[in-house]
């Protein structure tokens, strides 16, 4: 196995995309394939001397951003993207965290109980990393058809930012996705090396779209809202949501979805298999 894997990817890739296929008129007859590395430089806004140097492998520490601006600028598939970041973590260019608890994804008894009694009710408990935990079977019918239950374990901001669904799934994309970064950067403020981690894993697979965000000033956490939903049997949905907060050592929250109008009331009441008037709109 080589030992400059990050490189030989970095350099393959980029050999095997056309100017074309990157974005570029494709000039003159060239006596090699794909793009130059001054071509690649320009487009991933890095210089040709830095992106020698990561082909090299005499440079194997770059940072998300230069690794996401180098996906992009290639053209990569989030498989590909995944692999780019898995090659980050790995061998000499790991970066090494320090030891902490960790995301809770267990509910304690009380939590569950509370689910439980909320019946029909779409709700979902989500901890720091944005990873659903529990939630009830209300909420499974309303995300399971959509892919938001996929992974282990299931996960808002990867699903928001990596999955082609997503943008179908909710209308209103920019806004969601905004409010994926904004609970990501509250929890950051404690320094968990998880959530430092999962923003690292992001700025590479997702790109610009996520990390213009996590730069962006002023993003604030919304507790409260409506979004657009769009679900493939009940057609397009107006929730409202709440956000309550658990107790302080779960690092969790639950987020309780009501319809906001009476159209979505009735598509909720048949989506769950309950009598009309079960789930009552509450406006908004």
């Amino acid at each position: 196995m080589s030992d400059n894997e990050l490189g030989a990817f970095l350099r393959a890739r980029r050999e095997a995309l056309t100017p074309a296929e990157a974005g570029l008129p494709a000039g003159a007859r060239r006596r090699t394939p794909g793009l130059r590395r001054a071509e690649l430089a320009m487009l991933a806004g890095i210089s040709v001397e830095y992106l020698a140097r990561l082909e090299q492998g005499r440079d194997r520490n770059p940072s998300p951003q230069v690794l996401g601006a180098l996906s992009e600028a290639l053209r990569l598939p989030l498989d590909a993207r995944v692999h780019l970041r898995n090659l980050m973590k790995s061998g000499s260019i790991r970066q090494m965290c320090a030891v902490g608890p960790g995301p809770a994804r267990e509910v304690r008894a009380p939590v569950r109980l509370l689910l439980d009694r909320l019946g029909p009710t779409p709700a979902v408990v989500v901890n720091m990393l944005g990873e659903t935990v529990a939630y009830t079977d209300g909420y499974a019918r309303l995300a399971a058809p959509v892919g938001l239950l996929e992974g282990d374990p299931p996960s808002g901001p990867r699903f928001v930012f990596t999955d082609p669904r997503a943008r179908e799934v909710y209308p209103d994309w920019d806004r969601v996705a905004d409010q994926q970064v904004a609970a990501l950067y509250f929890t950051m403020a404690g320094a968990d090396p998880a959530v430092a981690e999962l923003a690292r894993e992001l700025t590479v697979t997702a790109g610009r779209a996520f990390s213009d965000r996590l730069r962006a000033p002023g993003l604030l956490r919304a507790r409260s809202g409506v979004d657009r939903f769009v679900h493939p049997d009940a057609g397009e949905l107006r929730l409202a949501y709440e956000v309550l907060e658990l107790a302080e050592t779960d690092g969790q929250h639950m987020v309780v979805h009501l319809p906001a109008d009476e159209a979505t009331s009735a598509a909720l009441d048949s989506l769950v298999g309950r009598r009309p008037g079960t789930l009552r709109a509450v406006g908004g």
